[in-house]
């Protein structure tokens, strides 16, 4: 399985053990990756369409076969019991959707006091349909000062897309519209909820 490759400055979970299972998951989930990721120590991800809970085990499915360690917002309400700690290794920052600016400034902030950070984030927000995107992403990576790479979750072409990468333009109700057309034709698992 031909997967993209990782730069020197890319964060790496370096387990060889997972990386093996991941390519395994991707070939079980039949699902390929496809793209560049850029090689540097601190982006975001947008990923879209959410449209499952499957979005999550690809997603999982992905990261492991590349190598990659990312950190990802998920709702509280998923951390708690036994899969708390699982989520917490796995990168999972617990966020209470309520208070969205706090999500914004606590994610710059994580960049800060990191020397190499892949954030993940759905930029719906949530599995439901949504009118618009949420903003934050880019607020996020305009306030850290680092750049978006776009990646699709393609369930029509079993194909996980990464790129392009681009720094956040200081009109960003403008820049979420590009974005959403940019997602607009991917099939997600459910496609009534896109």
């Amino acid at each position: 399985m031909s997967l993209p490759r990782l730069g020197a400055n890319v964060p790496r979970r370096g387990n060889r053990l997972l990386r093996a299972f991941g390519r395994f998951m991707l070939w079980v989930l039949r699902f390929r990756v496809e793209g560049e990721i850029p090689d540097l120590p601190k982006f975001v991800i947008a990923i879209a369409p959410h449209t499952s809970n499957w979005d999550f085990a690809v997603g999982a499915a992905a990261m492991f076969a590349l190598d990659i360690r990312l950190a990802f917002i998920g709702k509280h309400t998923l951390f708690r019991g036994p899969f708390a700690a699982v989520l917490r290794w796995m990168g999972g920052i617990p966020v209470d959707r309520s208070s969205p600016h706090g999500v914004v400034a606590e994610s710059i902030d994580g960049f800060s006091r990191s020397h190499r950070r892949v954030l993940v984030i759905a930029p719906e927000g949530t599995r439901r349909p949504v009118a618009r995107f949420k903003s934050g992403f880019l607020h996020i990576a305009r306030g850290a000062g680092v750049p978006v790479v776009l990646a699709t979750l393609d369930f029509g072409a079993r194909c996980i897309r990464l790129g392009p990468t681009f720094d956040v333009p200081a009109d960003i109700d403008t820049e979420v519209r590009r974005i959403e057309a940019f997602f607009s034709g991917v099939r997600g698992k459910n496609p009534r909820r896109v």
